[in-house]
């Protein structure tokens, strides 16, 4: 299979993760079913950044042609692959990458998101049979020549562990800020709403801690993000949001609220689901340079940054914690 028949296929996938067909209705009914923060509409906008994103015939064409990609590759290695499951499809970039990089892989899916992406290898091998033997499935991961594996912290020492002495790209926590000066629209508050909420808080571009100047006004930006406040009536997403309103009242700790989205004054970048934490700041260049050095930090939201709204959106070349996941793939 050449280059240009994996593009092919590729953007047969994007088309068909937009599409109604029912198998693919059901799979995402099933994810849903399986996982309850895997909401219907977070599903829709997963999918749909995948294929607007990734999947775009002339994107895969350029970040082909900017890495040389071979159009055939003379010996494939077998890539295992890890996946996480705190997002829907999250770990579709590794598999896409794999694939166009001309290797075989064999995916360990979470038990968190398996509906999503096993429907999606299945579908590709409906679309050729020819790349049945390109992607599977195996509950341990065995025998491959190199491995991309996402976690958590705990689970990364394990990753090394067990795939230390092979080529690897192991993946911990990291999450997201954003930096404020003040000056920000009702449109841009609006836009910072969806790196905050959408799914839940739970990715690694999620902001989950602003930083703002000394005297901010926090009326506007409760204000605009009050367009989320249907999600305080998902269970789950209630259950956290009340729980942590109770650890913030027996401390007696200040905080302010819109309904949806607790805010309160902490040092740490991660926050809780349903909580966002602030920091004041008197050096915005300072602290801007303080989260890029951070390793803990993915993605940094505001004025000159990554523009607001856009966290949940990355291309085909902004990497999970900033590693060239393609360069690696080419290396082997």
């Amino acid at each position: 299979m050449n280059l240009q028949q994996r593009i092919d296929l590729m953007v047969e996938m994007g088309r068909h993760i937009v599409s109604g067909d029912e198998r693919w209705q059901a799979a995402k009914r099933k994810a849903f079913a399986q996982n309850s923060w895997f909401t219907p509409e977070f599903i829709d906008l997963a999918t749909s950044n995948i294929s607007k994103n990734y999947l775009e015939k002339s994107r895969l064409a350029n970040w082909a042609k900017s890495y040389g990609i071979p159009d055939q590759h003379p010996h494939p290695a077998l890539v295992g692959i890890v996946m996480a499951g705190n997002i829907p499809l999250v770990g579709f970039h590794d598999f896409l990458a794999v694939f166009l990089a001309g290797h075989k892989q064999m995916i360990k899916a979470s038990s968190k998101d398996q509906a999503l992406i096993m429907h999606l290898v299945e579908t590709l091998h409906i679309l050729d049979s020819g790349t049945s033997d390109l992607a599977g499935f195996a509950e341990m991961l065995k025998g491959c020549d190199a491995y991309i594996a996402t976690g958590s912290n705990n689970s990364a020492r394990y990753f090394e562990y067990y795939f230390g002495k092979y080529p690897h790209i192991i993946r911990q926590n990291r999450t997201s800020a954003a930096i404020l000066d003040g000056s920000e629209t009702e449109r841009d508050l609006g836009d910072l709403a969806d790196d905050v909420y959408q799914y839940f808080g739970l990715g690694c571009r999620n902001v989950t801690k602003i930083y703002v100047p000394s005297n901010y006004d926090f009326a506007p930006l409760l204000e605009a993000f009050s367009k989320y406040n249907y999600l305080s009536e998902q269970h789950k997403y209630k259950n956290n949001f009340d729980y942590q309103l109770a650890i913030l009242i027996l401390n007696k700790k200040y905080y302010m609220t819109n309904g949806s989205v607790l805010i309160t004054e902490e040092s740490s970048l991660y926050s809780p689901i349903g909580v966002l934490y602030f920091e004041y700041y008197d050096d915005q260049q300072a602290v801007y340079n303080h989260l890029r050095a951070s390793s803990q930090v993915q993605c940094v939201v505001g004025k000159g940054y990554t523009g607001f709204g856009q966290s949940q959106q990355p291309g085909l070349t902004e990497y999970a914690d900033g590693v060239d996941t393609m360069q690696f793939l080419l290396e082997r």
